[in-house]
């Protein structure tokens, strides 16, 4: 209780830290004021019901036909509301409130209607659902900071060490563009829906709750959230736009090209050259080093791995599809992609260290992903050229660094698992006659 006391505590406090930042540096409503804002506007859906869906895990079968009735119930009168008054709802934004709904009246039954552990439980719950939905506004809010305060990307370093790996994104775009419009079809709704897969995993990982009245020690929802909070901090650090706009036309078409380095992507490689940061447009992202979408596939591979087989071939076509269409779509470098896979692993491997108590083979471990993946992003930073003159040595290095992480990852987790007792055979019994 303590724990979670804690991480509520210090939760909030990061939101308003960040609500500050928002409307002194952006000029824009933070993270708060927005997902106060979805109590009556319209919001969208996926992420608030993917929170209530995590949020009845703590409810009995009966509780949760109930929730989730009350909150289609609340959503029906508000679409009608809006389709009284003639709002807009083109954008697919006109229901969602029925769910945050469901979600504080659940905290307010807590607090008053319950009382010891069944108020602790059911307040976890709320947690955990409002917390994947403050995680998307953070993420937004974030993304937003990045594009205000970062005038300058660094996208012609990450390019020229690029060239280490054969350039991945190139060939993979124009692949993706071979395969017609089936192909791009796919894997952009895999690329959307990444957190339609994590919630899948998660509402697996936790389906027993209600049952045993408590939390498993680790899940995927703690992953997902952490590499989601830490990730843009890595982003203010190494401001990068991706392929497409840096070396292409955006995904807005041609307006892009007005930033663009050269409209070189797909076709045209890069040449290799001495890099500097370029500036760039005030509304892009800079959310591409490390690249938090093969940062979350992975751990969604890593958590259905223990999982039944559909779900285990689920993980690893969303990890091999998300990886395709970061490529293919232009949004990552195959460097962004080497760097979110160590960061994945090494997060996981702290909050599995952080969960089982703290040793030696859990601090090397983690030390050792935070040592490679400063070491990535310094290379890239400060030895690009070089990397990109020497391909023959450079880009092996990267694929065995990280290789060597997931490797040690592999390795020392494990050596955690729980070793199997044998049955005792039982002892031969003496007749006496």
């Amino acid at each position: 209780m303590i724990l979670w006391a804690t991480a509520g505590v210090v939760a909030l406090a990061f939101l308003i830290a960040l609500e500050i930042v928002a409307r002194r540096c952006a000029g824009v409503p933070g993270p708060i004021t927005n997902q106060a804002k979805e109590v009556i506007f319209a919001p969208k859906p996926g992420p608030l019901y993917g929170g209530l869906a995590l949020m009845m895990v703590v409810l009995t079968w009966r509780q949760r036909f109930i929730a989730a009735g009350v909150a289609v119930g609340i959503d029906v009168v508000f679409v009608l509301v809006r389709w009284a008054v003639g709002a807009d709802m083109s954008d697919g934004r006109y229901f969602g409130n029925g769910a945050l709904w469901v979600m504080l009246g659940c905290a307010v039954i807590a607090v008053t209607r319950r009382t010891g552990r069944e108020r602790v439980l059911l307040l976890q719950g709320v947690g955990l659902g409002l917390l994947l939905v403050a995680g998307r506004k953070t993420g937004d809010t974030w993304l937003l900071i990045t594009s205000k305060t970062r005038p300058t990307v660094l996208d012609p370093y990450v390019a020229t060490a690029d060239h280490a790996l054969g350039n991945p994104s190139w060939l993979a775009g124009r692949l993706l563009k071979a395969t017609g419009p089936v192909g791009v079809h796919v894997l952009d709704l895999v690329y959307a829906q990444l957190a339609v897969a994590a919630v899948a995993v998660a509402l697996y990982q936790l389906r027993n709750v209600a049952a045993e009245r408590r939390f498993p020690s680790h899940h995927l929802v703690r992953t997902f959230l952490v590499i989601g909070l830490l990730g843009p901090a890595i982003y203010m650090i190494f401001p990068v736009v991706g392929p497409i706009f840096a070396y292409g036309p955006g995904t807005s078409g041609t307006g892009g090209l007005q930033w663009a380095v050269a409209d070189l992507w797909p076709h045209t490689p890069p040449p290799i050259g001495a890099p500097h940061p370029v500036p760039y447009d005030g509304i892009t992202p800079r959310n591409c080093m490390p690249s938090l979408h093969t940062a979350w596939a992975t751990a969604i591979f890593i958590h259905s791995r223990k999982g039944p087989r559909a779900l285990r071939y689920a993980g690893t076509f969303w990890l091999i599809a998300t990886l395709s269409a970061t490529l293919g779509f232009g949004y990552h470098y195959g460097a962004d992609l080497i760097a979110g896979v160590v960061f994945s692993l090494t997060i996981e491997a702290g909050l599995r260290s952080l969960d089982r108590g703290w040793d030696r083979s859990g601090a090397r471990l983690v030390a050792y992903g935070a040592t490679v993946f400063t070491a990535l992003l310094l290379s890239y930073r400060y030895l690009p050229v070089e990397m990109a003159e020497h391909p023959w040595l450079a880009g092996p290095l990267l694929v065995l660094a990280m290789a060597s992480v997931i490797y040690g990852y592999v390795r020392t987790t494990r050596s955690w698992e729980p070793k199997a007792v044998p049955a005792r055979r039982p002892e031969p019994q003496l007749e006496l006659v």
